[in-house]
């Protein structure tokens, strides 16, 4: 907390409590949930009032980008989920990395643990989901059920923070990042009727380009925006989903600095003392022209440390940093204002009991968990993955309930297999229902595995 809100928790420790609960869900370092939610509760305010049609017409309008004579015109809703949403998965491609390379999943078995879980994640939710709705029109949508939120679970985990391992949230990451690809991939095999292949060549070029960059130690972003924005056209261009150029971004970010501590000391010492050295014969000589020899010396100096300075930073905690609030505030928010329209009326709150809604509930809130729980059980009991340290089984299926939060992705979807038809909207209520009760059960076994751990030190 900040020094006012201290101060303030002794007027007020009710509001202070408040705060401090709500606080994970709209601020922070990491990605929140908060102001999606507030964006979703208004879009379904929006959608259920007077001002549903031109709610809607607004996100429906088209906009076009042209350059002479050729264009690309989609609606703003469209440009929202394909030019938006990929910062996001810029963020988790970044953060999955980052674990992997010198955090919780730094060892091949620890990475394991949520592949095998992502795995078992996809594929029982989908076998559920078909179980329910085999042999009817409903089954198109199985690739609902396949992905996860992963906003929303991490701002439920931020809850706990305190009173949790690290490894909690690298896992939920490295789970939430697998679950995502696959998604993406379904996207892009099951629910794109082409594929232009030209598109997938331009991107995997300007992939080359930045790894080839990287090898040769190339500083300058500029390049690298560059090639960044040619490997998102060419995947957008393909008919691919974008947000998958988002994840291959995030996992080209260097995690690792150009230049550790102890070389920094090693090379700066020299140039410290000249600058000293220059900067006091600048200020003390009584001669103009060695005064300025003396002071272009200490201002060469001192740019050298600052290019040193910014060679310990690492570039994906850059990166994460300046991308976080915009996707906080602004990418995700637009994305629930342009995606959620569910009609709330009797017609549809009857088909809670329909095969669709039964099947992405029972597909998100038991299989999600259930694929989680028992892969990752598996292959730890085979020997091909080890639970990251700290990090015990209960905390696992606190994970594996969250994942059932399948909002954004699930949405998406959701709008690709049932287009702007009736099942639509019986599907974005299985969703809603099904992220609800997970959030709720994720919510309460984290809450009783911190509160453990706070009291006795284990979960």
């Amino acid at each position: 907390m900040t020094g006012r809100t201290t101060a303030r928790a002794h007027h007020s420790p009710a509001a202070a409590a408040f705060l401090h609960k709500v606080g994970p869900f709209f601020a922070g370092h990491e990605v929140t949930g908060g102001p999606l939610a507030v964006a979703t509760l208004v879009a379904l305010i929006c959608t259920n009032t007077a001002f549903a049609g031109t709610f809607e017409n607004f996100w429906d309008t088209d906009f076009t980008l042209a350059f002479g004579g050729s264009g690309v015109s989609h609606s703003l809703a469209e440009w929202i989920d394909h030019a938006l949403l990929p910062l996001f998965f810029v963020i988790i491609g970044a953060d999955v990395k980052r674990e992997i390379v010198g955090g919780a999943l730094s060892r091949w078995r620890t990475a394991a643990f949520p592949l095998a879980g992502a795995i078992g994640g996809m594929v029982v939710p989908v076998l559920l989901f078909l179980a329910i709705t085999h042999g009817r029109p409903e089954a198109v949508g199985w690739g609902t059920v396949v992905t996860m939120d992963t906003a929303f679970g991490l701002a439920l985990i931020a809850l706990f923070s305190d009173r949790l391992p690290a490894g909690v949230r690298a896992l939920m990451l490295a789970f939430a990042a697998v679950d995502d690809v696959g998604g993406l991939l379904v996207i892009a095999f099951a629910y794109t009727e082409s594929i232009d292949w030209r598109g997938l060549v331009v991107a995997a070029g300007a992939l080359g380009g930045i790894i080839g960059l990287r090898r040769l130690g190339w500083v300058s972003s500029v390049p690298y925006v560059v090639l960044a924005m040619v490997l998102w056209g060419g995947v957008f261009e393909s008919g691919v989903h974008a947000t998958i150029a988002g994840v291959l971004i995030g996992l080209t970010v260097p995690v690792t600095p150009r230049l550790d501590q102890g070389k920094f000391a090693e090379r700066v010492q020299r140039r410290i003392d000249e600058f000293q050295k220059a900067h006091r014969t600048a200020e003390e000589s009584d001669d103009q022209d060695e005064a300025m020899e003396a002071q272009q010396k200490a201002e060469d100096r001192l740019g050298y440390l600052q290019e040193m300075t910014s060679a310990t930073n690492v570039t994906s905690g850059r990166v994460i940093e300046t991308l976080t609030p915009w996707v906080t505030y602004v990418v995700l928010p637009l994305f629930a204002l342009s995606n959620v329209r569910i009609h709330f009326s009797a017609e549809l709150l009857g088909a809670v009991t329909s095969p669709l809604v039964l099947g992405i509930v029972a597909g998100l809130a038991v299989g999600k968990p259930l694929g989680f729980m028992s892969f990752t059980w598996i292959a730890s009991l085979l020997g091909f993955a080890e639970r990251p340290d700290k990090v015990t089984w209960p905390m696992v299926a606190a994970i594996g309930a969250l994942a059932g939060i399948g909002f954004t992705i699930s949405l998406f979807i959701a709008g690709l297999a049932f287009g702007d038809s009736e099942m639509r909207e019986t599907a974005s209520l299985g969703v809603l229902i099904a992220s609800l009760v997970s959030a709720a059960v994720g919510y309460a076994v984290l809450r009783r595995d911190a509160n453990k751990v706070a009291e006795t030190g284990t979960a």
